[in-house]
């Protein structure tokens, strides 16, 4: 019996630390983001405005192990943005994972402009849209920003908690990409970024 006490509270100890170091990491990762509106020339934010920025609490249940699937003989295309322009993507591959006990699939894409920057080789662009979008989260979708590195073997985590808003969801003016529908999650994701606490008008159409 003692030494199934002993199992059990040596189980809580490890859980709790796990959690803790998840929130940690969670909130380091938001406060970089944060910093960035500052460092940023074109930035919709300024230090002021960044007390309004609202998230949900850190849950590693929407962290998730997902299987990535290369895309072959992908052709360039436009993707609409919320100010009438198109950017130039490709489709670079789909995610499979398990949310809620579901399956869910999801697109990412490789936008062909910033692969010409050394600095955003290999970064992957993840624009999504869920049941919280136009409620609690911005009605204009959200993004997560991916790497190529971040697939091993065929595998990656996909953190939610990571999920940001377009600068749409701050102010009129940019060329934000429009998440193209199958990227339309029929669940709820309650992680990352909610909706912006500050009055103001923004296009969601």
């Amino acid at each position: 019996m003692k030494l199934l006490f002993t199992i059990l509270i040596g189980l809580f100890i490890c859980t709790t630390t796990v959690a803790q170091n998840f929130a940690k990491e969670t909130e380091i990762f938001r406060q970089k983001y944060k910093q960035e509106f500052i460092k940023t020339d074109n930035s919709p934010l300024k230090k002021d405005d960044l007390q309004y920025l609202k998230f949900y609490d850190p849950d590693s249940t929407f962290q998730v192990p997902a299987i990535f699937s290369r895309a072959k003989n992908s052709q360039s295309f436009e993707m609409p943005t919320y100010s009438g322009t198109k950017k130039t993507f490709v489709k670079y591959g789909t995610i499979r994972f398990r949310l809620y006990g579901k399956r869910q699939t999801l697109t990412v894409y490789r936008s062909l402009s910033l692969q010409t920057l050394p600095q955003y080789r290999d970064y992957l662009f993840l624009p999504f849209k869920d049941k919280t979008s136009g409620n609690e989260t911005y009605g204009g979708g959200r993004y997560i920003d991916l790497k190529t590195s971040d697939v091993k073997d065929g595998n990656f985590i996909l953190d939610f908690n990571k999920a940001y808003n377009p600068y749409c969801a701050y102010s009129e003016g940019y060329n934000c990409p429009i998440p193209p529908k199958v990227n339309t999650m029929p669940v709820s994701v309650e992680a990352g970024e909610k909706n912006f606490g500050k009055e103001h008008e923004v296009s969601t159409k």
